[in-house]
């Protein structure tokens, strides 16, 4: 099955001189398909608790046949989208895939509402821990504020700070995690670090043997050479992603710099707004996330930029902006990105009208 097309023009050369408007391409339209949709019945609504505590609806349908899978589960998005479609128990609803991808319910058929049928009201505590769950103002979704006591933001928590683009923690995944925490093995992040300690405990699971363990062992003790870039965003502090973390790193120089900070000399900081400042304000003013910084400071990760986050190497792409796309034969894309920034230049996240230059590499 294809979702639809796109028609370009055939000529590079025409291409680069009709070049891109803020958004796309101007030598280039896609046309889209009617998606398909299907009815069935809404038997539940379940909840999920994400790494940042956003607690999700998720519609639980009877299985039916969309655009060639199976559907059983469909996205509420938040209480907001519960509320505009009046749903209620044992609703007949019309499902269809956002995209081809992702199944979300259209409407209601209401001739087939049950008569007395129970109006699906928002969960008040969080399913999980069961803590008041707040809707902060201008958000749609309500947060389960217990990051530190609901173990599905536990467990996420940790399985954002090993992964790739944080510590890279080499023999250690999400699974592993997971059955570290079912085990008492692991409750914070700072307990990886204790894990050298417990190597008793680590043979009596299944699939750990003694090479596998030296080697998480090793991945651990290699992950506290990591910058301090790296860690704050590991920390999984709210809106602060890889470029944010970066930012602070350079501008606040070190942890206890972030720890002491006003809004103020928050929001000074380059590209730091008042949302990310509040977040981080909102973060260090836990005792629970001071005591594991002081606890992983101990066990000896970074929490100083070094001169090379700090100093730049030059000047010269300084007020200029970026786009990276494709592979590119003699560089990697973060090489390219390190590169960038550290002769001053900016990298965007997407083409726009700031968009000085797009690095386009192959596919």
């Amino acid at each position: 099955d294809i979702d639809g097309i796109v028609i370009k023009v055939n000529s590079y050369a025409q291409q680069q001189e009709l070049g891109f408007t803020a958004t796309s391409p101007r030598w280039a339209i896609s046309y889209k398909y009617k998606a398909q949709q299907v009815e069935t019945v809404l038997e539940k609504v379940t909840y999920q608790v994400g790494r940042t505590g956003a607690v999700t609806p998720v519609a639980n349908l009877k299985p039916v046949q969309l655009a060639g899978t199976t559907v059983k589960r469909a996205t509420l998005h938040n209480a907001n989208e519960i509320e505009r479609l009046d749903l209620h128990e044992g609703d007949s609803v019309f499902v269809e895939k956002g995209g081809e991808i992702i199944p979300k319910i259209i409407n209601v058929n209401l001739d087939k509402r049950i008569k007395g049928a129970s109006k699906i009201l928002y969960l008040t505590h969080c399913p999980e821990c069961g803590h008041k769950l707040i809707r902060k103002e201008g958000e749609v979704a309500f947060y389960c504020p217990n990051d530190e006591g609901c173990p599905p933001q536990i467990v996420g928590k940790i399985q954002h700070f090993i992964g790739r683009k944080a510590m890279n923690i080499d023999g250690l995944g999400d699974e592993t995690i997971e059955t570290f925490f079912k085990q008492g093995l692991v409750k914070h992040i700072s307990d990886l670090y204790t894990l050298k300690d417990k190597s008793d405990a680590l043979k009596q699971l299944d699939r750990f043997g003694d090479r596998s363990i030296e080697n998480m062992l090793t991945g651990i003790e290699t992950s506290k050479a990591m910058p301090f870039e790296k860690v704050l965003f590991g920390l999984g502090i709210r809106y602060v992603g890889e470029t944010v973390a970066k930012k602070l790193a350079f501008g606040a120089k070190n942890i206890d710099g972030l720890i002491n900070a006003t809004l103020e000399e928050l929001t000074a900081i380059d590209e730091i707004g008042g949302k990310i400042a509040e977040s981080i304000l909102e973060y260090f003013s836990k005792p629970e996330h001071v005591e594991q910084i002081a606890k992983l400071k101990s066990h000896g990760l970074q929490f100083v930029a070094q001169e090379s986050e700090i100093a730049l190497q030059s000047d010269k792409l300084t007020g200029k902006t970026f786009v990276i796309s494709g592979v590119f034969e003699n560089y990697s894309r973060e090489e390219l990105k390190d590169l960038i920034e550290g002769n001053g230049g900016k990298i965007l996240s997407g083409i726009s009208a700031k968009l000085n230059y797009l690095l386009a590499g192959d596919n």
